[in-house]
C-alpha cells in the first residue's frame, strides 16, 4: 500500500505526509504505523457512489488525490460540500452506528485510504492527537449539518406551511384540519364545554364559475373567506374544506348559538360581496349554511356528518340559509 511504503521514509518526510492528512495532523508516525498495514486504498471512477443511506457503512476514507462531492437527497441532488484530499468521509455512520445520512460521489478518479472501524478505534486508542483529531473533524461536522439546517430553515417552514395552507384564500386547509380540529375537540370533552361545527358551502358556485371565469371564481373564494375570517373570534377554527366549502369549529358553542352566529355571518356575505380589490368590483355570492353540536360520546367524523346533513338540508331548502 503506498501510503504504508511511504511511511518508511524518514521521520521528517512520515510527518509532513502523515500532516497533509486531517486525521493525522500531530500524529507520531511511529504511533500508527503498525496499524497502517492493516488500511486499505480503493480506488473509484468519476460519479461512483463511495457512501449511500442504502448502503451500511463501517469505513473511514481518507481522499489521497482526486475529490469527492456530497449529496443529501440524491446523487443528483445540488452539492452539499466538497472533499479535497486530505478530507475524511465516513465517520459520522460509524460514530451514531447507521447507515450513512448523505450521499458520498466521486468527483473525478479518487483514491483513498479505507480504514475499518475496528482499525479506527486502535488508532484512536493508540494516539492522543489522532483522538483529538477526530473529535474535531466530528465536531465541525456536527456544525456543518447545523448551518444546513439553519440554511434551510426557512424554506422548510414554506413547504410546511404551503402544505398546510390553502393558496386561493390563505386559509388552513383540509390536510390540517384533523390534526387542529380533534385537539379542541378533546379540549372541550374534557373541559364539558359545547363544541359546534359549521359547514359552509357557496351557492350555485360552478354556475359561477361557469359564467363569469375560474379567475373571477378564485376572487370570489377570496372574497367569502375574508369575510369569514372577519366574522368568527380567534379562538374558532376556520378552513377552507374543499372546492367551494368551509368548515369553522367553535369551540365553547351550542348548537342554538351556533345557530345566531351562522345566521349573522350569511347576512354578511349574501347578495354582493367586495373582492378587496382596488377595483371594488363586487362579486353577487350566496353561502348555505349546517350547524350541529358535538354530541356525548361523538367525534369529529360524526360532527362533520352531522354537520353535512345540516348542510345538505339547507341547500335543498332554498339555499341562502342556515340549517341545523
Amino acid at each position: 500500500m503506498v501510503l504504508t511504503q511511504n511511511l518508511a521514509l524518514n521521520s521528517d518526510h512520515r510527518r509532513s505526509l502523515l500532516e497533509s492528512l486531517e486525521l493525522f495532523k500531530g500524529v507520531s508516525p511511529e504511533d500508527v504505523q503498525h496499524l497502517f498495514r492493516r488500511c486499505d486504498r480503493r480506488d473509484i471512477a468519476e460519479g461512483q457512489t463511495l457512501l449511500s443511506p442504502e448502503a451500511k457503512n463501517e469505513y473511514v476514507f481518507i481522499v489521497l488525490s482526486g475529490r469527492l462531492n456530497v449529496h443529501v437527497s440524491s446523487p443528483d441532488s445540488p452539492i452539499l460540500a466538497t472533499m479535497d484530499i486530505g478530507a475524511c468521509v465516513g465517520e459520522m455512520s460509524i460514530i451514531e452506528d447507521r447507515d450513512p445520512s448523505a450521499y458520498v460521489v466521486a468527483a473525478e478518479p479518487t483514491h483513498l485510504l479505507e480504514i475499518h472501524q475496528t482499525v479506527l478505534w486502535q488508532m484512536v486508542d493508540a494516539s492522543h492527537e489522532f483522538a483529538k483529531n477526530l473529535l474535531v473533524v466530528l465536531s465541525e461536522r456536527v456544525r456543518s449539518h447545523n448551518r444546513v439546517i439553519a440554511d434551510n430553515y426557512g424554506e422548510l417552514k414554506k413547504v410546511e406551511k404551503q402544505g398546510r395552507t390553502d393558496a386561493i384564500t390563505g386559509l388552513r386547509n383540509r390536510h390540517s384540519m384533523e390534526e387542529s380540529f380533534m385537539r379542541e375537540i378533546v379540549r372541550c370533552q374534557e373541559g364539558k364545554e359545547p363544541i359546534s361545527l359549521i359547514m359552509i358551502d357557496i351557492d350555485n358556485f360552478k354556475v359561477f364559475n361557469d359564467q363569469f371565469g375560474h379567475v373571477a371564481g378564485d376572487r370570489a373564494l377570496a372574497a367569502v373567506s375574508d369575510i369569514l375570517r372577519q366574522q368568527f373570534r380567534p379562538r374558532d377554527l376556520l378552513v377552507r374544506y374543499g372546492g367551494d366549502e368551509f368548515a369553522v369549529l367553535l369551540p365553547g358553542a351550542g348548537k342554538d348559538h351556533t345557530t345566531v352566529i351562522a345566521d349573522r355571518v350569511r347576512q354578511s356575505v349574501s347578495g354582493t360581496t367586495a373582492d378587496g380589490s382596488d377595483s371594488l368590483i363586487q362579486i353577487p355570492v350566496c353561502i348555505s349554511m349546517g350547524v350541529a353540536e358535538l354530541e356525548e360520546g361523538g367525534n369529529l367524523t360524526t360532527l362533520i356528518r352531522a354537520a353535512d346533513a345540516a348542510l345538505y338540508r339547507a341547500k335543498h331548502a332554498g339555499r341562502n340559509i342556515v340549517s341545523n
